[in-house]
Parts: structure tokens; sequence; C-alpha cells
């Protein structure tokens, strides 16, 4: 008996909004998608049982550059907006995924890396010359995906490929991989505006430390309010700091 297929996507509904959720979280086709005609289906059918906008977590160190293309091609015809949210790593072939977003933010800490694409030959002289003009190739398709969302230079794009770089947000929306970066509503600043004003400080430390005046008659003549000696005031102070 066939064991159960091992996903590397999942998919989940935000509670507040309603949105789809999808995650992809670790080695991208962690068990087969090449030559195999059920996985593809799989995640096609999944991701167009429903309609909707898709908010996309992406993490992952990247994996089958062939699966990457399969699922880059179906969030392209995928009719709704796409936002594609890395709060890890996308490295390798997950670059290439995060490319399909309609927008695609990342995490301050969070990573790209893009990398030309690897393989493993073996056979004659002929067969590593088709391997190198296969590598060739497989390169392009890539160059493409990262051209239509960053308008860079094919040339350009290809240097970044050839020298494995590493970048971090800024870096990532500076070349056009990436559009912003994740927001957080917690730190975002309220409605309510706060004014410093050292005389009003100053002024209600002396309030708590001299003593109130007693209430006069208006009738009666005030009388002259009474000092503090400096000893006294020091002391009040100090319980103040403390």
């Amino acid at each position: 008996m066939k064991s159960k297929l091992k996903k590397f996507w999942d998919w989940a509904r935000d509670e507040t909004t309603g949105e789809r959720v999808l995650y992809f979280d670790g080695e991208i086709s962690e068990e087969t998608w090449w030559g195999d005609e059920v996985t593809p289906k799989m995640f096609r059918d999944e991701l167009f049982k429903d309609i909707g906008d898709i908010t996309i977590w992406l993490n992952s160190p990247g994996g089958d550059c062939v699966a990457a293309s399969q699922i880059y091609a179906m969030l392209m015809d995928y009719p709704h907006s796409v936002t594609v949210k890395i709060d890890g790593i996308a490295a390798s072939a997950a670059s290439v995924i995060a490319m399909a977003g309609t927008k695609v933010l990342m995490a301050p800490t969070a990573l790209m890396m893009i990398h030309n694409p690897l393989t493993i030959a073996i056979g004659d002289s002929e067969e590593m010359r088709k391997a190198i003009d296969m590598l060739a190739e497989v390169k392009e398709s890539i160059v493409n995906a990262y051209q239509i969302k960053t308008s860079q230079s094919r040339a350009k794009i290809s240097h970044l490929m050839d020298a494995e770089t590493w970048m971090n947000a800024n870096k990532a929306i500076e070349l056009g991989f990436v559009d912003g970066i994740l927001d957080d509503v917690k730190r975002k600043t309220s409605d309510v505006t706060f004014a410093f004003s050292r005389r009003a400080v100053t002024n209600s430390l002396l309030g708590k430390v001299m003593p109130k005046a007693p209430q006069q008659d208006p009738k009666t003549e005030p009388e002259t309010p009474k000092g503090v000696d400096a000893e006294s005031l020091k002391k009040r102070l100090n319980l103040i700091i403390h």
C-alpha cells in the first residue's frame, strides 16, 4: 500500500479576515514532483478550488526548480491577488515562487538568496556538454521570472546569480525583488499626541514637595507663606527619586 504523500504546503484561513492563507515551510518538493503527475495536480486543484485573495507565508531553503516553476506558473494564473510574505528565508527555487506575488513583503530579519541552478550528471564528455546546455537554459528561464518582477537587466540578474547573492529586506527592495517590509501593527503610533514640557514637570515636582498654603478668607489679610528648610526639601526629593 502506497504511503500517504507528505506535502510541502498547507492551507488555512485567516480567522479575522476570512482570507485564504498558504504556507510553504521547508524544502520545495520533499518527496517528489518531477515525473509525478499527482503532486502538481493536487496543488493546482487545491489552489483553484476556492476564490479570493491569498496570503502566502514563505520560509524555504529552495529545492526542485521544476516544482518551483510549475507553482510559479499556477500562482501567476490565479485570477486574484497573491501577497507573498517571507518570514524566514526564500532561497534558490523558493525565490522563484516569491516572484509570483502581486505584492512581495519581507520580515526585517528575513533573507532571500538567488544563484545558478545545479544538477548532477553522469556520462561522457557529450553528456557533460548536454548538462551544461541544459543548465544554461534553466538559468535563462529563472532569469525570466526575476526580470518580470524586478525590471532589472538580464545581464545584471545573471551576475547576481553567478555570485550567489544573499539579500536582506532592504537590499531586496532596492533591487526590486521585494516591494516592502512587513508591518508591525502593534508598534504603529496611536492617535494620541503627547507633549513634553520641562516647566510642567518641574512645577508638578515642586507641587509634591512644597506644603500647600492654607485656604485664606478673602476678607482677611493673606498670611505670608512659610518656607521649607533646605534639609527637609532634600529628604522629600530623595523619597521621590527612590
